[in-house]
């Protein structure tokens, strides 16, 4: 039985973002946001939901991470 809501809309798109900068010498919120998104080392990369609230995240740390849609 459904609850009459669309599996293929309730979908929500997923962004890549990877740390490409070290958060050595950045302030120490934007230290604190690049941990909250999952990223620990250069170069590691995580897949998350493209929601309100990461997008606002990483655009307090766009200067460290690259961003792709997927």
């Amino acid at each position: 039985m459904t609850c009459g809501v669309d599996t293929m809309a309730t979908e929500e798109k997923k962004i890549r973002i990877e740390l490409v900068k070290s958060v050595i010498s950045s302030k120490p919120k934007q230290r604190r946001t690049v941990k909250a998104l999952g990223l620990r080392k250069i170069n590691s990369s995580v897949e998350l939901p493209a929601s309100p609230a990461i997008l606002g995240m990483v655009r307090v740390v766009s200067h460290l991470v690259k961003v792709e849609e997927i």
